[in-house]
């Protein structure tokens, strides 16, 4: 069990009240300096703290995420049609990185064992800080289904394009699937979050979901109930009443017909007609360039990354 870091009493900072600050932080799931609390959202769901050794470019992280908090949340809890329990997110370094390549990351898969989440700085981008915060949320709302798997993974990195208007480009893995000869992960779910092939056949096969009508809202709850052993393929069948077996062949079909081949997670650009990325992104804070439940994830989940960064 990790141990637990006492909080510093926060200095007068906006956003701080007399009351917010009796809360203490959390243990996070790798950070180990002192939490600097920056206050609770206005639903109480939220409670956001900084490393305050990132200084003033990492408190504006911390207070425009707080902003932009209930926004995320009220999006997530559209997307699986659940409503999701409070969480603690802490802005600091992760990895060294202050431009939001640390990535982010948590514990269990459940607003219980899950709900300390650590984001990556991203400073003058808070659009960047809000995606990686909803990556862990959506997690969360998968309440211990989908964990550490491909399909679990496409779909929290599609919840943060959603809901951020695709500050995470950089993190794209269709690219390289489609580089690396196209894998078929739709009939098969990879046993890993840390496969950029699987991963990325996850986000272009929901890009051509999406791309049929089909809402991410719709998409998200029927993924979460056929759980772990659900495959991609399943979820076609059981959205478009057509039969699992045709779902690789029309899905590699219309990878053909794409004029510009994979080149985005949203090779379809579904994106931009879906219901739930136009209201989740309407009001953006700025603009910016499971099977049995578990003490925490099991080791095979790792934080998020772009593809170009390992973990240690």
């Amino acid at each position: 069990m990790r141990p637990k870091h006492p909080i510093k009493p926060p200095q007068k900072q906006r956003g701080i009240s007399a009351k917010a600050e009796g809360i203490s932080a959390p243990a996070w799931p790798s950070y180990t300096g002192t939490s600097q609390l920056v206050g609770t959202s206005s639903s109480g769901k939220v409670t956001v703290y900084v490393d305050p050794s990132l200084g003033q470019s990492g408190l504006q992280n911390a207070q425009d995420l707080l902003s932009d908090a209930d926004r995320v949340v009220d999006a997530n809890d559209a997307i699986f049609g659940t409503a999701g329990g409070p969480v603690s997110a802490i802005v600091f370094a992760l990895g060294g990185a202050t431009d939001g390549t640390g990535g982010a990351d948590h514990m269990g898969c459940d607003y219980t064992t899950g709900a300390a989440i650590e984001v990556c700085a991203a400073f003058g981008v808070p659009a960047r800080v809000s995606a990686l915060f909803e990556a862990e949320l959506s997690e969360c709302s998968m309440n211990n289904n989908l964990c550490g798997l491909s399909t679990g993974e496409a779909l929290s990195r599609w919840c943060a394009a959603v809901i951020s208007n695709n500050a995470l480009g950089d993190f794209a893995t269709a690219p390289q699937w489609a580089q690396d000869g196209m894998r078929n992960f739709v009939d098969n779910t990879d046993p890993t979050d840390q496969n950029a092939d699987s991963t990325g056949c996850g986000m272009a096969f929901l890009s051509w979901l999406m791309s049929q009508n089909i809402s991410l809202n719709q998409i998200a709850p029927m993924m979460v109930s056929l759980g772990d052993s659900g495959t991609f393929a399943q979820l076609y069948a059981n959205l478009t009443s057509d039969s699992a077996s045709n779902a690789w062949g029309k899905f590699q079909n219309a990878i053909r017909a794409l004029p510009d081949g994979v080149m985005s997670d949203d090779p379809f650009n579904a994106a931009q007609s879906n219901p739930v990325a136009t209201a989740a992104t309407a009001t953006l804070p700025r603009p910016a360039t499971k099977r049995a439940p578990m003490l925490v994830c099991q080791p095979k989940s790792k934080r998020l990354l772009p593809p170009s960064r390992k973990t240690a």
